[in-house]
């Protein structure tokens, strides 16, 4: 590894060590081809750090460990005093042999023709820089103990976000004793498979916001029946899409956008992943539909949309998801099932069946979906109002750890280490490896961003 510059998003930097590991895509055929998986060290303060380094598994599945990190850096301050922080791309994310495919927006998932979708999968698959059978996450924690022997590390201690969880917990299965400790946030349970839960999670996240905003007297008085407004705003958009003119968000040069039902469930259920985020929902529901000015909420669109284009890679994704969850997924529901009475609807799930129907599977553990126990301590983080790993995830994890604990923060989204006095907690956690001994009164004042009543401000 060799000395090299870190800069984060926000202005703070660092003499990190950059390199590359190694590793055959095909780990049963070592003399195969192989691939560079991309390797950054942020070093402790500490002159004599401690031994085992603390390691970031990103969610997605798709996104860099390097990403999140560097939007995230000032929330590892405190961590990084003791101990050097250690990043890794995942095979197929970041810099290490990224797999994409960009034929369609996330969106159009749930609109294009079954029929067209699979043939696009296979123009994807006939154009990736690799197989993408050996992208899943039992040959990812294969790599990621290489990189540990490799550096010398002792043990490992993890924080993980939403996918990367699932990670997490098959690492320390397969390699109990390199784990010293483990902060779960938004967890995956082993066994569940991510897909079917995602339109009714969605839909009751959505619900849980229209209900804070009745009992809340100000959002109640400026966006009286919200249900009922957000209700007709979709009816009118199954009734064709809408072409809407409006500056480009980041430009400002006019663009016209198709906005119809998918783009309004892509826009709506990602700004419920963030209380901030959410806290706008009211008003631009209020102004797409009651005032029939949709900008707003179509800018909106653009910008998670871009966002998760450039954060995600879609094939990686697909290879995850088609190889550890379609195969649990069951048959697929009639007509009117449980998807439709949501605002995803059946099309989300649809698109993705879609897909996997040609997605190639690779390997999956045999015990992969087993049920997990370990005496590591593990710190689980859930949010209130998580859309995607809501808190009951994390109740249904928390038996597998006999040294572990379960936080949930009210009113919260998907993620909690940004959120109030979590940092803290966090390093606290790291610093001792008892969740039991945590001192988290301070997490009572974590409380939803209040709600945005006109384009100035909370205030009418």
């Amino acid at each position: 590894m060799q000395p090299c510059p870190w800069n984060d998003l926000f202005g703070g930097s660092a003499l990190a060590r950059c390199g590359w590991l190694k590793v055959a895509e095909n780990r049963d055929a070592p003399a195969g081809k192989t691939l560079r998986l991309r390797v950054t060290v942020i070093p402790a303060l500490r002159s004599t750090p401690e031994p085992d380094a603390f390691v970031i598994l990103a969610g997605g599945p798709g996104q860099s460990a390097h990403d999140v990190y560097s939007a995230a850096a000032a929330a590892f301050t405190a961590i990084r005093r003791d101990r050097d922080i250690l990043l890794v791309d995942q095979r197929g994310t970041g810099r290490s042999n990224r797999l994409d495919c960009n034929f369609t927006q996330q969106a159009d998932l749930e609109v294009i023709d079954p029929a067209r979708l699979r043939e696009l999968a296979r123009g994807c698959l006939a154009a990736l820089p690799g197989d993408p059978r050996f992208y899943t996450t039992s040959v990812a924690v294969r790599d990621l103990e290489d990189l540990r022997a490799a550096l010398g590390y002792r043990q490992l201690t993890l924080y993980a976000g939403s996918y990367g969880t699932r990670v997490a917990q098959h690492y320390l299965r397969r390699y109990p004793s390199r784990v010293r400790a483990a902060i779960l946030d938004g967890v995956v349970p082993v066994g569940l498979p991510l897909g079917p839960d995602i339109a009714p999670r969605a839909q009751r996240a959505l619900d849980a916001i229209f209900e804070r905003c009745k009992v809340d007297a100000a959002c109640a008085t400026a966006f009286p029946k919200l249900h009922d407004q957000f209700d007709a705003l979709r009816a009118r958009l199954e009734r064709g899409a809408v072409e809407v003119q409006l500056p480009d968000p980041v430009t400002a040069e006019p663009v016209t956008t198709r906005f119809g039902t998918a783009q309004l469930g892509g826009a709506v259920r990602l700004l419920t992943y963030s209380d901030e985020t959410a806290s706008v929902l009211p008003l631009l529901i209020h102004q797409a539909q009651t005032l029939q000015r949709p900008q707003s909420l179509a800018a909106q669109y653009l910008m998670i949309e871009r966002n998760t284009t450039a954060q995600l890679a879609q094939a990686m994704h697909f290879s995850v998801v088609c190889s550890e969850d379609a195969p649990l997924w069951g048959p697929e529901l009639p007509a009117g099932g449980t998807d439709a009475a949501t605002y995803l609807g059946a099309g989300f799930m649809a698109g993705l069946r879609a897909i996997c129907a040609v997605w190639p599977r690779g390997p999956v553990d045999q015990d992969f979906n087993a049920p997990l126990h370990s005496d590591v301590p593990v710190l689980i983080l859930s949010g209130g109002n998580d859309p995607v790993t809501p808190p009951d995830y994390g109740v249904r994890a928390l038996p597998a750890f006999e040294n572990g604990r379960h936080l949930v923060l009210d009113g919260q989204g998907h993620g909690q280490l940004l959120n109030g006095c979590m940092p803290n907690v966090v390093a606290q956690f790291v610093r001792t490896a008892k969740a039991d001994a945590l001192a988290v009164e301070c997490l009572k004042n974590v409380v939803p961003a209040p709600f945005l009543l006109s384009p100035n401000g909370s205030g009418a």
